[in-house]
C-alpha cells in the first residue's frame, strides 16, 4: 500500500491549483476608465447601467438592481416582496448563513426544511408541511450552482399565495428547464463576493421580471427615493445600498471570460464525477434531468453512509489535504448553528429546534467540497484529485 504523505510518503501533488480571481487587461482598462471619469459612486452611473443590462439579459430578466452584496440583496428582495418582521420564510438549512441572516436582519423568521439526499437542494415534498399562516415567502437556494426545481416550487407557492426568492449567490449562469435562474421566482439575488464565479471582491444584484417589485427594491436600495422623483424626494425608508462604478467595471471585465470558464468548469466537473464514481466509498450528487446548466460554484460530493460510519470525516480531509488537494468540510447545517438559533429565539421569544437529518448528516459526517477555482484547472488536475482521494480511501483498508 502506498504510504500517505501525512505519514512521510510522497504527496500526490505539490503544485497549487488555479489562482483566483482571474483577471487581465480588461479589468485594468475598465477601472482606468472609471478613475479618469471622476464619477465613482453608485449615483454617477456610467458602467453600472451597462453591467445591470448585460447581467439581466444573461439571466432572462427584465429588471436589475445592483446592491452592496448578495446578503443585502436577499434582505431587499424579501422586504420588497412584502415580508415583514415576524413573518416566516421557508429555506433549506444547507446553505451559507447569509440566507438566514438576510431575513433575521429585519426580524423575519427562518423556517428550515430539509434537503434532498441526492441533490442537497430544498426537498419540495417537505415544504407544504412547514407552511403556516405566518409563512410569507420561500427562499430557493441554488446550492453549488445546481438549480432548484423551480417548476414545482412555483406551483407550491402559487397554491399558498407565497413569494419565491431565489438565492442565486452561487448560481451565475445556471439554468432550469431551458431558462436561466434568477428571474424564475419573484426575485433572484446574486453575489459577487471574492470567491464567486464572477467577482468584484464584493457586490450583489437583484433580478426580477416584475416592474413594480423592481421599483420598490430600487427605492429601498437608494435611500427611499423613487426612480423619477426629485433628489430629496424620499417616499419610504430606505438605505444607501448601492454598488460602485469600480465594482461595475470589474464585473463587466469578468463577464468577458465567463462563458469559457463556465464551459471549463462543466467539462472538469463531469470528468471528476466519472473518476470519483470509480472509487469505492464516495457518492456524487445527482442532477434533475431538467437542469440545463450547472454553474459549478462548488464541487460537492460525499462519503457514502457506509464509509462515513467507519471513517472520520475530519481525519479523511486532513489526509487528503496532506496529499496537496484543498478538500473542505462545507457548511454547518443552519438549524444547528448557534448564532442562528439564538437570533430566532431573540425575535420569537421561543427556542425553536428543527430536525433536518439529511442536512445534518452531510454537514457532520459525509459532505466534501472543492471550490470552483479547482475546476478551472487541467484534466490532469482532476486525475490528481481522484488519485489522492483513492489513495487515502484505500489506506483505511
Amino acid at each position: 500500500m502506498e504510504r500517505l504523505a501525512i505519514n512521510g510518503g510522497s504527496p500526490v501533488r505539490t503544485t497549487p491549483f488555479s489562482v483566483w480571481p482571474v483577471f487581465g487587461e480588461e479589468e485594468e482598462l475598465y477601472i482606468l476608465d472609471v478613475v479618469r471619469s471622476g464619477k465613482w459612486g453608485g449615483t454617477n452611473r456610467n458602467k453600472l447601467p451597462v453591467f445591470e443590462e448585460k447581467f439581466a439579459a444573461m439571466h432572462g430578466a427584465k429588471h436589475a438592481v445592483s446592491v452592496t452584496n448578495g446578503t443585502i440583496g436577499l434582505t431587499v428582495a424579501l422586504q420588497a416582496a412584502g415580508v415583514k418582521p415576524g413573518d416566516e420564510v421557508i429555506m433549506p438549512p444547507y446553505t451559507f448563513i447569509a440566507t438566514a441572516s438576510a431575513a433575521l436582519l429585519f426580524g423575519a423568521i427562518p423556517v428550515f426544511v430539509d434537503v434532498e439526499p441526492d441533490t442537497l437542494l430544498l426537498d419540495l415534498d417537505k415544504v407544504e408541511a412547514a407552511i403556516t399562516p405566518r409563512t410569507k415567502a420561500i427562499i430557493a437556494v441554488h446550492i453549488a450552482g445546481a438549480p432548484v426545481n423551480m417548476t414545482g416550487l412555483n406551483e407550491i407557492a402559487a397554491k399558498h399565495g407565497l413569494r419565491v426568492i431565489e438565492d442565486a449567490a452561487q448560481g451565475v449562469g445556471a439554468a432550469w428547464d431551458g431558462r436561466p435562474v434568477g428571474a424564475l421566482g419573484d426575485f433572484g439575488s446574486f453575489s459577487f463576493q471574492s470567491g464567486k464565479n464572477v467577482t468584484a471582491g464584493e457586490g450583489g444584484i437583484i433580478l426580477t421580471n416584475d416592474e413594480e417589485l423592481a421599483d420598490i427594491a430600487w427605492s429601498l436600495a437608494n435611500v427611499g427615493r423613487i426612480r423619477q422623483g426629485a433628489w430629496y424626494q424620499h417616499e419610504r425608508i430606505g438605505w444607501n445600498l448601492r454598488m460602485t462604478e469600480f465594482q461595475a467595471a470589474i464585473l463587466l471585465a469578468q463577464l468577458t471570460r465567463y462563458d469559457e470558464q463556465l464551459q471549463r468548469r462543466d467539462r472538469n466537473a463531469k470528468l471528476l464525477t466519472g473518476l470519483i464514481s470509480e472509487i469505492g466509498g464516495f457518492r456524487t450528487l445527482k442532477l434533475d434531468s431538467r437542469t440545463t446548466q450547472h454553474a459549478h460554484h462548488l464541487y460537492m460530493f460525499g462519503l457514502t453512509s457506509e464509509a462515513a460510519d467507519t471513517i472520520g470525516k475530519a481525519d479523511f480531509i486532513r489526509k487528503v489535504n496532506a496529499e496537496g488537494i484543498p478538500l473542505l468540510p462545507g457548511y454547518v447545517s443552519l438549524n444547528r448553528n448557534r448564532a442562528v438559533v439564538a437570533e430566532i429565539e431573540k425575535w420569537t421569544g421561543e427556542k425553536r429546534e428543527t430536525s433536518c437529518p439529511v442536512s445534518e448528516r452531510f454537514d457532520e459526517r459525509e459532505g466534501l467540497w472543492l471550490h470552483q477555482n479547482v475546476l478551472l484547472g487541467t484534466e490532469q488536475d482532476m486525475h490528481d484529485i481522484a488519485q489522492a482521494l483513492g489513495k487515502v480511501m484505500n489506506s483505511y483498508g
